[in-house]
């Protein structure tokens, strides 16, 4: 097991460092990058705005513009007046120090920021995560025992209905009917919780959170379900279907005996080998266009945001601990496989 594990996390530095050089390749060819932003910021007068760097409205002349002098100086203030392998050497030197640099238009340190939108992706994600496989997997339990009856008919259809609609869709929708349009003022339209949120004793600012998330999960969590119990379904009617199933109930074994005792383990491993990659994923998932619709500031919007403002230390960053983090939860994901089926060996994957 031990020299699995070392191959592995042996392999995941190429693997990273490869995610990472192909990023940086390309974000040295995409136009209007960070310099030509501000460029243009500080042409129309919004060199000021608190948005760009303190120090390159000082380079602004006015009507004249900038001089290639001063835009020597302005490189020279992202640091892009380094050649491009040693500024990439640079960063992975202290990415490898889990020094994540700072952002060129926020003014914190990426860590900073991520840290700062977890909250949103956190509630998002996790709450997602559980509703999910607490819901889906007794019910797919449910529609594999009773297949092809009028329950399986009825439940595939409304999961698939659900898989159907997007969930920017359903948010908006959502909204409309529960956020105080033309009907019903019931959840609030904006924000993770209330102002006053702070002043709030510890039972209102749980409900006030719940409050404010509902219409959020509900959206994310409607496209999720089809999946996962179709998923369960058809890996305990496979089990099901087998040889030692028969055997069992020939031997008299109840039902509930069958199922729990003998079949629930094999079914469950495609679903619990991936539990840890999920459970992980789950702390900084998110979707965008919710975010946007229920005005979430989190990691997606960040993402976003820093994408269009070519704000390359908070796109490098937060790839390179999305990357980490994948390559961790791939291994845990491998080594579940083993602990859950002991058939299979560590000698025969390491081959």
């Amino acid at each position: 097991m031990l020299a699995y594990i070392l191959k592995r996390l042996a392999l995941m530095i190429p693997t990273l460092f490869g995610v990472m050089l192909i990023t940086f390749a390309v974000t040295q060819f995409v136009p209007g990058g960070p310099v030509e932003q501000l460029i243009h910021q500080l042409k129309k007068g919004q060199g000021t705005g608190g948005e760009a760097s303190g120090g390159a409205t000082q380079l602004y002349r006015g009507d004249r513009g900038l001089d290639k002098e001063r835009i020597e100086k302005l490189k020279a203030l992202y640091g892009f007046d380094k050649p491009a392998h040693e500024r990439f050497v640079a960063m992975m030197k202290s990415y490898v120090r889990f020094d994540l640099g700072e952002s060129y238009f926020h003014h914190k340190s990426v860590t900073q920021l991520v840290v700062s939108k977890l909250p949103v992706s956190i509630s998002l994600g996790v709450w997602t995560f559980f509703i999910v496989y607490l819901t889906c997997i007794p019910l797919g339990i449910a529609k594999a025992v009773r297949d092809g009856t009028a329950f399986d008919v009825v439940s595939s259809t409304v999961i698939l209905v659900g898989y159907a609609i997007p969930g920017f869709v359903l948010g908006i929708t959502l909204l409309v009917l529960f956020g105080g349009g033309s009907f019903w003022d019931v959840f609030p339209l904006r924000g993770l919780v209330s102002d006053n949120w702070q002043q709030l004793d510890w039972f209102h600012k749980t409900t006030d959170y719940l409050w404010h998330m509902t219409l959020p999960i509900i959206a994310s969590v409607v496209g999720s379900f089809a999946v996962m119990t179709m998923l369960t379904k058809n890996s305990f009617l496979e089990e099901i279907r087998k040889q030692y199933v028969l055997t069992a109930r020939a031997k008299g074994l109840s039902e509930n005996t069958v199922l729990y005792k003998h079949i629930f383990r094999n079914a469950m491993i495609p679903l619990v080998t991936g539990f840890p990659a999920a459970y992980i994923g789950a702390f900084f998932t998110g979707s965008l266009l919710i975010e946007t619709i229920f005005s979430l500031d989190g990691l997606c919007l960040l993402s976003y945001e820093s994408v269009m403002k070519r704000d390359y230390p908070v796109v490098l960053g937060t790839l390179y601990l999305y990357t980490l983090l994948g390559l961790v939860a791939k291994l845990l994901s491998d080594l579940s496989y083993v602990l859950i089926d002991p058939r299979i060996q560590f000698e025969s994957l390491s081959k």
